[in-house]
């Protein structure tokens, strides 16, 4: 049996001027739901129009405090509900591993023993929410093909009942949570409701029932004793706001722990002075049992000093800064951050629209926005002195959260923003201060005038401060990620030389972790009598690897201009590798070109092999004689050979970062890149250069640096 708790619903009810529909839609299909798969929680989450928001319309099972984090979600956050509804497929999550594996964010918040199904609620045509039900952590580790037909049936028939809701103009609002209020007369028929009270009356322990909001809803006098406080002041209220030395986060987290997992856990407490007492919670679907005894022996593993406030206010606002914590320690970049407040900050908090200032050199620039119809309005911003009378500067620069009900309230302190409206009602305006320094600031802007409660100031203030961290390092990264480019175009070549009989293009790519800087280099030396070019891979990806690099291509351009022949070089480069005393090597490949005489003399150390395609389309790995790698034996030689470059054929130099897949053999690498140049070879050689780098310009994920350098011989020469 089920029955729903007093109040108002705890979701947000949606405006609208639509007929509601008749009857509790949602929790009635839920908890059919629920009984059929044996789940002990879930959720609705409805999708108004075509707002990349769902919004939680009605939770069964367990108290809405331990969703509080995803009662708003975007559609793009990394969750369940919302990759469901993105890829319109049941997503399954296993147990406690798996989520932590490929949601942390929810693990940091939830790290309990559970299993979890998230399922959209879509038709043909659209996507109007998402449902997502829970088990105890003993559910196997699979979704039965019984439960997944249950499931996938059960959330269809209701995505076309909201369907049909929809067509007759019936709006589907946020209902009534449903809590499980149990069976209460099976014990009280068979014991007598006096004789079991006079049964726990003679325990010598002490006994506690809780409903699924944490609330007492008996104590026997033992429980009162060892509490130390009268059971007349424990009914109805929740154990850690009547019992003072229980007000900890610590606490409350074991009452949620053995809810959520449906396992029965303890802990032990001490009640000042001296007193440890052992409890023990054994939960169920309708509530919780507490067994309370005094510990016999405890170690010094006292919690943290309790805190004051109001427990459920504090846990709701607790998980919030966890799972927006977890979100942002993702984030690399400024954009990241801007990314990750627009789709998933912002809307958990009701906000419209935002913009994220950055504070440098004592004004104001605006990093990023989301929501504002007209961007131009915040065009102010740019450049904008901190000593400016404006909200905003005045938030960076005194360090201090201004939030403004109503436009009547900011224009008011505002005068100046009479002239300047940006179509918004209420605002925050947040400081962004990291390690005691301003960074910048958030404003959230809001459609309707806002009243900010003060709890909700709290979670917007701390908001602040994890954004301002990862604001912080994301700014610190694009320093750096702009400084290793702006070292590797000045010391890769600019442009290539025209040569007469060649045409040549290249390509480079840098490896996405680290410094994204590496040591791949090319080059086209136009000296005289012939030309040469080369290509070369050095150890590494960081500012070590791109110096070396820098040092290495000087002195092949310098060996070459004062005309050593391609062994020379090699050697030259090698000694001078030896001498500078660097514990990293090169490889290198360098080519003598005579395009006259449809020849080229290649000299090989240690480097991948080129290859070169005819005109008639034929591919060949030119895998020559060559020496050991530049900077290990002082005394290497490198052989030389002369390979063919007649009209229209096609050289490819290369490094490994273009051929190397992991679980992937390096032959079948040079294999697969002969292929695409066989296939590819008579297009227009800027194309052809996209087409053979093409995959790994796509990949999010480089592992190396990729350097191409291709060389088609005209017959003009």
């Amino acid at each position: 049996m089920v029955a729903v708790s007093d109040g108002q619903p705890s979701g947000p009810t949606p405006t609208t001027v639509r007929t509601p529909v008749g009857q509790p839609l949602l929790s009635l299909a839920l908890t059919s739901m629920m009984d059929a798969v044996g789940a002990h929680s879930g959720a609705v989450y409805l999708r108004h129009g075509d707002d990349p928001v769902l919004e939680m319309a009605v939770m069964a099972g367990l108290p809405r405090s331990f969703a509080a984090p995803w009662e708003r979600v975007g559609l793009s956050a990394p969750i369940p509900v919302a990759e469901a509804v993105r890829e319109r497929r049941l997503v399954w999550v296993g147990g406690e591993e798996d989520m932590a594996r490929r949601y942390p964010r929810i693990a940091v918040v939830l790290p309990y023993p559970f299993a979890l199904a998230a399922l959209p609620l879509a038709t043909a045509s659209r996507v109007y929410g998402a449902v997502f039900v829970t088990w105890p952590g003993s559910h196997p580790s699979e979704l039965s093909d019984g439960e997944r037909r249950e499931l996938t049936t059960a959330c269809e028939r209701l995505a076309v009942r909201l369907e049909r809701a929809a067509a007759d103009n019936r709006s589907v609002q946020a209902e009534y949570d449903v809590l499980d209020a149990g069976p209460v007369g099976g014990v009280s028929d068979t014991l007598g409701t006096v004789e079991a009270a006079r049964m726990v009356a003679r325990l010598p322990y002490g006994l506690c029932s809780l409903d699924l909001s944490g609330r007492v809803g008996f104590a026997n006098a033992a429980a009162a004793e060892l509490l130390g406080v009268p059971v007349r002041t424990l009914l109805g209220t929740h154990l850690w706001a009547s019992v003072p030395w229980l007000n900890d986060p610590v606490y409350e987290e074991r009452y949620r722990a053995a809810l959520l997992s449906q396992d029965a856990v303890s802990f032990v407490a001490l009640r000042p002075p001296s007193d440890w007492l052992s409890f023990r919670l054994y939960p169920s679907t309708t509530g919780l049992s507490v067994r309370i005894t005094r510990a016999r022996a405890v170690a010094e593993t006292a919690p943290a000093d309790p805190r004051s406030g109001d427990a459920p206010t504090r846990l709701v606002s607790m998980s919030q800064a966890l799972s927006m914590a977890g979100a942002l320690t993702e984030t690399v970049t400024v954009q990241d951050v801007v990314g990750l407040v627009a789709d998933e900050i912002a809307p958990a908090v009701g906000s419209e629209a935002l913009a994220l200032l950055g504070a440098r050199a004592g004004r104001l620039h605006v990093l990023g926005h989301h929501g504002y119809p007209d961007p131009r309005v915040l065009e102010r911003f740019d450049g904008m002195p901190l000593s400016a009378p404006t909200p905003g500067a005045r938030a960076v620069a005194h360090g201090v959260p201004a939030f403004f009900d109503s436009r009547q309230q900011l224009e008011h302190l505002y005068p100046l923003r009479h002239g300047s409206p940006d179509g918004f009602a209420a605002w925050a305006y947040l400081p962004l201060i990291a390690s005691g320094r301003p960074v910048g600031a958030c404003v959230l802007a809001y459609a309707e005038p806002h009243p900010f409660s003060t709890h909700e100031r709290a979670v917007l203030t701390s908001l602040a401060g994890l954004i301002a961290q990862a604001l912080d390092r994301a700014l610190l990264y694009d320093v750096k990620h702009q400084l290793a480019h702006g070292l590797q175009a000045a010391l890769l070549p600019h442009s290539l030389p025209s040569l007469p009989g060649i045409e040549a293009t290249a390509r480079y790519l840098p490896a996405t972790r680290g410094m994204e800087i590496g040591g791949d280099f090319y080059d086209l030396v136009p000296s005289q009598p012939l030309p040469a070019a080369v290509i070369g891979d050095v150890q590494g990806h960081n500012v070590t690897a791109a110096g070396l690099m820098g040092q290495i291509r000087t002195a092949v351009r310098a060996y070459t201009t004062v005309g050593q022949e391609p062994a020379e070089v090699m050697r030259s480069t090698n000694r001078l590798l030896i001498d500078l005393g660097s514990e990293l090597f090169a490889s290198c490949l360098y080519l003598r070109l005579d395009p006259g005489r449809g020849r080229a003399v290649m000299a090989r150390a240690g480097h991948p092999p080129p290859l070169l395609r005819r005109a008639d389309g034929r591919v060949r790995v030119l895998d020559l004689a060559g020496g050991p790698l530049l900077g290990i034996d002082a005394t290497a030689t490198y052989p030389t050979t002369e390979v063919e470059l007649t009209p229209g054929g096609v050289l490819a130099l290369y490094t490994d970062g273009l051929i190397e897949t992991p679980g992937v053999d390096i032959e079948e690498g040079v294999a697969d890149l002969g292929r695409k140049l066989g296939d590819a070879g008579d297009l227009p050689l800027e194309q052809l250069a996209d087409e053979l780098v093409g995959h790994h310009a796509a990949a999010e994920e480089r592992l190396d640096d990729v350097a191409l350098l291709l060389l088609r011989a005209r017959g003009d020469g």
